[in-house]
């Protein structure tokens, strides 16, 4: 009797001890989280907490897997965020469908009220919001602030369409008869974004699809969550006051179990993708397969052009900016230089010397232009990428190595030598890796510009009008977007992808963005 009882005591304070293990573990792990400290206080002002719900659609929830995400600057643990399961996903597409029989029946004027008030909600968080990106996503802070003001110009621009949406009245042969062209809304339209921009994006498609009548599912990226979730408490918000379904924009955080449901979901009447060109593929075959629509936005090899009478004093800040901004990770980053014969050397000087003047550190440093790369994956990309790089000939002219510091810091690296059709100046890797490549004639350099696989961005440097109607007509570039004296990135929110020309001197950014 003694012994059992013994036995009992000993098991009970073994499980004490255990219990208390466990608890100063779990202590312990939130003690570290980065949203506990103090220097990080104001990430409560965005509504998140140490675990965060995944789960947004009218209701918040999140019962899948728990997620931890990470600072890329130092790589230590920010918060979590659960993630959502199939059966919440089920949940929430139910919810979207029944909430669109409420959002459509809403007079375009009105929805873009509403889009106004998102974008003025946004407006009040704006600092907070892109500090968030900052930390989250590695970009430094002005790109962070920028992307916010990003969304903000297209919930402007969006409210402006709320009055402008409509299709002519057409002649028609028969008597007594008329044809309208009428633009009704699709749906249901689902939202997958990419970690580079885990705001902008969304609000790209997101203030477009809600004045059209559609109601959204959104998919961020599983290494951004916070701001998926911070981005929708904002949002839920404005819904909730306005006495409407909070599910017109719904969330569930997840991997690509989540990202293939919608691809394959019927009743998700569009999938508007951005990320990788792989994934792409995926999502669009999946589409098709259901007879489904799709916008894709993928991979940029982009590359700028720079004859021989081009203005340098522009050539140099934009190659820089276009180059190493956002850590190269940018879909309409420049990863391609081609410089003529005869200016070839000075620019790379040039470039070379700028790139050391760049000033790197912590993102949220409101003085520093370069910071980390997102994941240590992409760290490894960019070693595997400078090491094929030299095998094919290439000679690193800068940088070229991983920094001796904490978080995924990687020096920005300009590579020459490179034939123009090299396997690795045709493969896009996200990363602040330029190669510059020698031409001799406009023809070869349309021709180098043309022949990669993606096509996204472009950009030509010089002051020979004929060569810039060239450059934009049927045998010019072959990008969505052609540029005539600016980078290839920067572009601004109001046209569809097309041409601009810079024909001043100087380089003002979009969305305020100073890059000096």
């Amino acid at each position: 009797m003694q012994r059992c009882f013994t036995l009992t005591i000993v098991r009970h304070w073994a499980l004490r001890k255990k219990l208390f293990t466990i608890s100063y573990q779990q202590s312990a792990a939130m003690s570290t989280l980065l949203i506990n400290q103090p220097k990080y206080a104001w990430l409560k002002e965005l509504g998140l907490s140490e675990d965060n719900d995944g789960v947004y659609n009218g209701n918040w929830g999140g019962k899948g897997e728990v997620i931890t995400s990470y600072c890329p600057a130092n790589n230590e643990p920010i918060a979590r965020v659960r993630q959502a399961t199939m059966a919440e996903y089920e949940e929430t597409v139910q919810k979207l469908r029944d909430a669109w029989k409420v959002w459509a029946d809403i007079p375009a004027p009105k929805r873009g009220e509403i889009v106004r008030q998102i974008g003025d909600a946004l407006r009040k968080k704006i600092k907070v919001l892109g500090s968030l990106v900052s930390l989250e996503m590695g970009k430094i802070y002005v790109e962070g602030v920028g992307e916010v003001q990003e969304y903000v110009d297209v919930c402007d621009y969006a409210v402006g369409l709320s009055r402008m949406i409509g299709g002519p009245v057409l002649p028609s042969e028969r008597p007594g008869h008329a044809l309208i062209e009428m633009w009704n809304p699709v749906g249901l339209v689902g939202i997958i974004t990419a970690f580079n921009f885990p705001v902008a994006v969304y609000g790209w498609n997101n203030a477009i699809a809600l004045i059209c009548g559609n109601v959204c599912l959104w998919k961020g990226a599983p290494t951004t969550p916070l701001t998926s979730v911070a981005v929708t408490k904002i949002v839920a918000e404005v819904l909730e006051q306005n006495n409407l379904p909070g599910a017109i924009c719904s969330m569930t955080c997840g991997g690509a179990d989540i990202g293939t449901a919608m691809s394959k979901d019927e009743r998700v009447d569009l999938v508007s993708f951005t990320g990788s060109t792989h994934v792409g593929k995926m999502v669009a075959m999946l589409v098709q397969e259901r007879f489904g629509r799709n916008l894709l936005e993928l991979g940029g090899n982009n590359a700028i052009i720079v004859f021989e009478d081009a203005d340098l004093n522009l050539v140099v800040p934009s190659a820089v900016f276009a180059s190493v901004g956002t850590a190269g990770q940018r879909c309409t980053t420049t990863r391609r230089l081609m410089l003529h014969g005869s200016i070839h050397d000075v620019v790379v000087e040039r470039v070379a010397k700028a790139y050391k003047q760049v000033r790197i550190g912590d993102p949220w440093d409101r003085n520093t232009m370069y910071g980390p790369l997102h994941t240590k994956q992409a760290v490894d990309q960019y070693l595997a990428a400078i090491e094929q790089a030299k095998q094919q000939g290439g000679t690193v002219v800068c940088g070229g190595k991983v920094m001796d510091r904490p978080g995924n810091y990687v020096e920005p690296t300009i590579i020459t030598g490179l034939a123009h059709d090299a396997p690795i100046v045709h493969t896009e890797t996200f990363v602040p890796i330029l190669y510059v490549l020698k031409f001799q004639t406009e023809e070869e350099a349309f021709a180098w510009n043309n022949e990669v696989k993606q096509g996204l961005s472009s950009s030509i440097f010089t002051k020979d009008m004929g060569r810039v109607f060239r450059w934009l007509g049927p045998k010019g570039s072959d990008c969505g977007i052609v540029n005539v004296n600016i980078p290839t990135s920067g572009a601004e929110i109001g046209g569809a992808f097309g041409a601009t020309i810079n024909y001043s001197k100087d380089l003002p950014l979009a969305q305020g963005i100073k890059f000096e």
